[in-house]
C-alpha cells in the first residue's frame, strides 16, 4: 500500500527512526541532517523533502520485519520501494532524486573513483550489493536521466548525514513543507 499522507510518512519516522541506520547515527538523525545539509546549500523545497526522505525504504523493511540493509547480504532495493511509496503523497521532484540516491553513489564512484575513498564503511559495503561502480554505458543512461543532477546533489548530503550527536531541526520543522509539496 502507498503512503496515505504526510501524517503516515511522519509516523513511519517516529515509529522507526530510532533505529540504527548502517552508520553510528539512527535513521532518523541521518535523514534529519541530510535535510538540514540540502537547506544549507539552498536546495529547493523538493529537493529538500527528497532529503530527509531519501531512506524510506529502509523504514519500510524495519516495519515489514526485515533486517537493517547493513546486516544483509543482499540489495533490499530501499531507493525504489520508497519512492514508490510516497509517490501517492508526494510529486516526481521529491520521488525521482530518492529512486536515483543509490545510482548517484554508483555514478560517482565510476566517473570519480576518489569519490570512493571518501564514503563511510557502511557505504562502501552497501555499494557491493548495489552493483559496484557503473560500467560506462550506465553513466551514459544515467546522465540522460531528468533527475539525475538533484540525484546526485542528494547523494552528497547523503554522505555527509551520518554525524553523531549534530544538532539540526527536528522532524516537526519539515511538517510544513512537506504539507505544501504533498498533492
Amino acid at each position: 500500500m502507498p503512503a496515505a499522507d504526510v501524517d503516515e510518512v511522519l509516523a513511519l519516522f517516529e515509529e522507526w527512526g530510532t533505529q540504527n541506520y548502517d552508520e553510528e547515527v539512527s535513521q532518523l538523525d541521518h535523514a534529519l541532517q541530510t535535510a538540514a545539509l540540502a537547506r544549507a546549500e539552498a536546495a529547493d523545497d523538493a529537493l529538500v523533502a527528497a532529503a530527509l526522505l531519501h531512506d524510506v525504504g529502509h523504514l519500510l523493511a524495519l516495519r515489514d520485519g526485515a533486517v537493517g540493509d547493513g546486516q544483509t547480504d543482499i540489495d533490499l532495493g530501499h531507493e525504489g520501494r520508497g519512492a514508490r511509496w510516497l509517490a501517492a503523497v508526494f510529486p516526481p521532484a521529491v520521488t525521482g532524486p530518492i529512486a536515483l540516491h543509490v545510482a548517484a553513489k554508483r555514478y560517482r564512484c565510476a566517473v570519480d573513483p576518489a569519490y570512493h575513498d571518501g564514503l563511510s564503511d557502511g557505504s562502501r559495503r552497501s555499494l557491493v550489493r548495489q552493483g559496484g561502480p557503473m560500467a560506462e554505458d550506465e553513466v551514459e543512461r544515467f546522465e540522460g536521466h531528468p533527475a539525475h543532477a538533484d540525484a546526485v546533489a542528494l547523494r552528497g548530503w547523503d554522505d555527509g548525514g551520518k554525524v553523531l550527536d549534530l544538532e539540526v531541526p527536528d522532524l516537526a520543522a519539515y511538517r510544513p513543507l512537506l504539507l505544501d509539496l504533498a498533492r
